[in-house]
């Protein structure tokens, strides 16, 4: 029997999986990853992908688990794997794109402030960061480094013919002749970080909340009181242009928001 796993919506932590639950928002954690490969149980695994990215340690956790499970794994790129969700891709023993879906390769990228020490440390944070990213992408391209991090650096968005060409998938579905070659997206539907933060307080501080069950207090009337709050964020945010959450300086952060996404 063959299992099917969805990697869908951005890639978030385990500790916001139930936020995007509630909103009924595609989204995908290393939790529910490993929930799924260990109910396969070693049988053969389908990982069916359409994500923009999202968290770069989260979406390492993914890549790892799938590396690791003793069964095969076939990714199938079934609309977009760009950022992370590329990442993810190549975790699997075997790679297919649809002949209409797309991958994207980039930089990570982050938020942060303070002086002149926090942004130097933030910049060689992220050149360290992008040094272990495209250790994917070399183990399965056999490409150097170098030019994959140059196609990283100029964000290169790759369709089925040039994903094959440059060896991040083995083939193209539904194309039994295609020949192997021998080497637009909006960002991700992120929930904003004020919103999470807030909902989070809101529990921390209501001691009528029970911590094993936030949900009792999530009603329509609550959560138009939280986004009243902060509507001009919410239109700003999740409308034009998502943005990544904001981070605390390079010293005091918490470094589980780092991005890898559009």
């Amino acid at each position: 029997m063959t299992v099917t796993i969805d990697i869908k919506g951005p890639i978030i932590s385990n500790d916001e999986a139930w936020i995007y639950e509630w909103f009924e928002m595609d989204a995908t954690s290393p939790n529910m990853v490993a929930k799924a490969l260990a109910d396969a149980n070693g049988e053969d695994v389908i990982v069916s992908i359409n994500s923009p990215g999202g968290y770069v340690w989260d979406g390492s956790e993914i890549y790892t688990a799938l590396k690791n499970y003793p069964g095969n794994v076939e990714a199938q790129i079934v609309g977009l794997a760009a950022s992370a969700a590329s990442v993810i891709a190549l975790g699997a023993d075997k790679v297919r794109i649809s002949p209409t879906a797309q991958i994207m390769i980039h930089n990570a990228s982050s938020v942060g402030y303070g002086d002149h020490r926090d942004m130097n440390k933030t910049a060689e944070w992220l050149r360290v960061i992008d040094k272990s990213i495209v250790n994917a992408y070399v183990i399965k391209s056999g490409k150097s480094e170098e030019e994959l991090l140059d196609m990283m650096a100029e964000e290169t968005w790759m369709g089925p013919q040039e994903a094959l060409e440059h060896g991040l998938v083995d083939e193209i579905m539904f194309m039994e002749n295609a020949i192997k070659f021998t080497a637009s997206a909006t960002g991700p539907s992120m929930i904003p970080q004020q919103v999470i933060n807030g909902i989070r307080n809101k529990i921390m501080n209501d001691k009528s909340i029970k911590p094993d069950n936030p949900a009792n207090f999530v009603t329509e009337d609550s959560l138009m009181k939280m986004f009243a709050d902060f509507k001009n964020e919410l239109t700003n945010e999740l409308i034009p242009e998502p943005k990544e959450p904001e981070q605390a300086p390079a010293a005091k952060r918490n470094l589980s928001t780092l991005f890898l996404n559009l």
